[in-house]
């Protein structure tokens, strides 16, 4: 069985985590290494705007966002605007769809599923909602999904609530879906959920439903010497 690469981050900057990302995406591309990558992350406090973004949905001025001490990027993902924070499970599978299925629309599906089977270990009844991307409960919506490719290689990828401070997402129209309720794990389950415990079933869910096998990896092994970015804005 071929492997899966799971790599826990920690609590990272974003822009750290963004060239660290486009690294390993390109040294996967070039066949550098030779299988697919899990990146486990949990950010301070950074609004993204993806390829589809529009201005209205960013409900807080640049200053505004300042004053609370969050950043905000412009990236090459799809979708439009989200927020990643403190509590917050951000994963970034660097997979060759080559290897799987060529097919993006069947790519998200699969991540979706990765994220509900996870939330079922926590008896959360998760799902899709129709016409969006993303997992849903209770018609809430407790994870964003946003992701990239070039020659067949994804990057980018899914945002899980756990325990995040969902006051943030008042800052924006999240996903650019009007009216949508935010939720996370601790809210529905009325406990809280350890974010390391959540990462372990996540990374075994996906492993699984792309039929890999997860393997533990330290960074230092992956990607070799540190890399940095600057913000887009």
């Amino acid at each position: 069985m071929a492997s899966l690469l799971v790599v826990d981050l920690g609590r990272r900057p974003y822009g750290e985590v963004l060239a660290l990302q486009r690294a390993v995406a390109q040294r996967r591309i070039a066949g550098e290494i030779g299988e697919d990558v899990l990146l486990l992350v949990e950010h301070p406090p950074v609004v993204t705007l993806g390829r589809g973004a529009r201005a209205e949905h960013l409900l807080a001025s640049a200053a505004a966002l300042r004053e609370r001490g969050i950043e905000c990027w412009e990236v090459e993902r799809g979708g439009d605007v989200t927020f990643h924070g403190p509590g917050q499970l951000v994963g970034y599978p660097v997979l060759d769809l080559a290897r799987h299925r060529q097919d993006l629309h069947w790519y998200l599906r699969q991540v979706e599923e990765a994220l509900i089977r996870a939330l079922g270990r926590w008896e959360i009844p998760a799902g899709r909602s129709a016409g969006y991307t993303g997992v849903w409960t209770r018609g809430r919506k407790i994870a964003s999904i946003g992701v990239h490719a070039r020659t067949w290689v994804t990057w980018h990828g899914f945002a899980l609530n756990v325990a995040t401070d969902l006051s943030y997402f008042d800052l924006i129209v999240p996903c650019g879906i009007a009216g949508v309720t935010m939720t996370s794990v601790a809210r529905e389950r009325g406990a809280a959920v350890a974010l390391p415990d959540v990462a372990d079933e996540v990374a075994r869910s996906f492993a699984e439903v792309f039929a890999l096998d997860p393997v533990p990896l330290a960074e230092q092994e992956l990607a070799g010497a540190p890399v940095t970015a600057a913000p887009a804005r």
